[in-house]
């Protein structure tokens, strides 16, 4: 099946220009002006609105098993809400159990993921070690498509990578050419000042970002990427939500250091004066890790967004709902972390970013698609409108109004971080693969369309890397004998 896309405003993290788009099939076929008559294809106006790879959102948590629950949105509800939202792939997160084996783990992921109405691809979580471990991630990175790993440097007796492990991981990492990635908290001083906290007799959703400072985040993010300095390794730093990391992260770029950011479009928005709601159900839908910031960390992450140091926008996507959290209504430790928003991402993003002068729509597409697709290696296949790439794509009304809620988001969890947030701006039509999958208003997503993507290592480039490097050790010439 053919379809054109005519009148709209092609904008890509290059540049915009007026351009129609061909689709035939699920690959994009040609891109241009005075294409031809569209014959019998269907046609869809996009006069105003402009047209933009679909939105690739780097992490998310569907069907999570996470402090004693299950994260309440499936593969299916999960990539629908996004589809809903403009966004048409999620990289998401397989994360062993206790001693786990990776593949066991990975085959446990790919069969929860049958069902998905869009794309989605896999990180994989290093949670403990062994050489098993380092036989799995050979296996993963070579025969499966899997190019980044993940370490929580939180999380205590759970999931939480010491250094040993990263050091394990990082240098398996460098041998396959895979990207390593972490959760930047200090999870020896989170676990004591939790306690300290809960025993000054905090107990609700405020004890929370008390137990978690900027500096836990600051002093784990430095500390991985010194690791990764030393390895000569790649890094990536998931969810950076405070001026100390994003300073580690900065201080490492102008170093020339490959270190990459992210950062949750919640951080942007929502300052931790959500944890001091009366209303105690309120409050724990915002427990998540890291917590909310005061207002001047959000100023920060705003300026390393604008400034290039901090790459991708993503949600963190874990829905935990009401009762869920309840778990923890006497002790804010055993509160289910995660909030939800992977239909919101990027109309938030538009809103508070492209409407407010803070980015361009060029600057908001790298942000919340092509940038992640290139630092995942499946660029242009994703993340660009050019002929050959997939058909991932949506028309932005930059006109069309919205207040976000619970009441009436896709996402399958009964509370929305965003509750009575009026955006202006918002997709008319996406598009998976060339097929319609939202369109006024109306899902129209498929259980099971949704296929894996395998995303190569960069192998190669490593391998001249370390090359150059080696030639650029000065070789000791030992002294004659006096």
């Amino acid at each position: 099946m053919t379809t054109w896309i005519r009148g709209g405003t092609v904008v890509t993290a290059e540049g915009e220009r007026r351009a129609d788009v061909v689709i035939d099939g699920e690959t994009i076929a040609a891109v241009g002006i005075d294409l031809g008559d569209p014959g019998s294809a269907r046609v869809i106006d996009a006069s105003g609105a402009y047209v933009m790879p679909g939105g690739i959102d780097a992490h998310t948590h569907m069907e999570l098993p996470f402090m004693g629950t299950v994260a309440s949105e499936d593969f299916f509800t999960g990539t629908s809400a996004a589809a809903a939202g403009g966004t048409t792939l999620a990289l998401d997160f397989v994360i062993p159990g206790t001693k786990q084996p990776l593949m066991d783990a990975f085959r446990d992921w790919r069969g929860w993921a049958e069902k998905a109405a869009c794309d989605y691809s896999f990180h994989v979580a290093i949670t403990w070690w062994d050489e098993t471990v380092r036989r799995d991630m050979h296996t993963l990175a070579t025969e499966h498509g899997v190019n980044s790993f993940k370490h929580f440097m939180a999380y205590k007796n759970a999931l939480m990578a010491d250094d040993e492990i990263l050091v394990n991981s990082f240098r398996t990492a460098r041998e396959l050419g895979t990207l390593s990635m972490v959760h930047a908290e200090n999870g020896e001083l989170v676990f004591v000042l939790q306690q300290e906290v809960y025993d000054r007799g905090i107990h609700g959703p405020e004890g929370h970002p008390l137990s978690r400072p900027p500096a836990v985040e600051g002093e784990a993010a430095n500390r991985a990427i010194r690791i990764a300095e030393v390895l000569g390794v790649p890094l990536y730093i998931v969810h950076n939500s405070c001026k100390e990391s994003l300073a580690a992260v900065t201080r490492a770029r102008l170093e020339g250091q490959r270190v990459f950011g992210e950062v949750l479009i919640q951080h942007l928005v929502i300052d931790d004066s959500v944890y001091r709601d009366p209303d105690w159900d309120k409050a724990a839908h915002y427990v998540m890790s890291p917590p909310f910031r005061a207002k001047e960390h959000q100023d920060a992450l705003w300026h390393g967004l604008q400034s290039g140091m901090l790459q991708t926008v993503a949600t963190d996507h874990c829905c935990f709902c009401t009762e869920q959290k309840r778990a923890g209504r006497m002790d804010f430790r055993k509160i289910p972390n995660g909030t939800g928003g992977i239909e919101d991402r990027m109309a938030v993003l538009w809103h508070h970013g492209v409407r407010s002068g803070r980015l361009t729509p060029s600057e908001f597409v790298a942000a919340t698609s092509a940038n992640c697709a290139r630092i995942f290696n499946i660029y242009p296949r994703k993340g660009a409108i050019l002929p050959g790439a997939d058909a991932d794509l949506v028309v932005w009304d930059p006109t069309r109004e919205r207040t976000i809620s619970a009441k009436t988001h896709h996402q399958n969890i009964d509370f929305n971080i965003y509750e009575g947030m009026e955006v202006v701006g918002g997709p008319a039509v996406t598009l998976s693969r060339g097929r319609v999958v939202w369109e006024n208003g109306q899902l129209k997503t498929e259980r099971g369309r949704g296929r894996y993507v395998p995303r190569p290592t960069w192998a190669p480039y490593w391998e001249a890397q370390r090359n150059l490097n080696q030639r650029a050790v000065p070789v000791a010439v030992p002294r004659s004998s006096p």
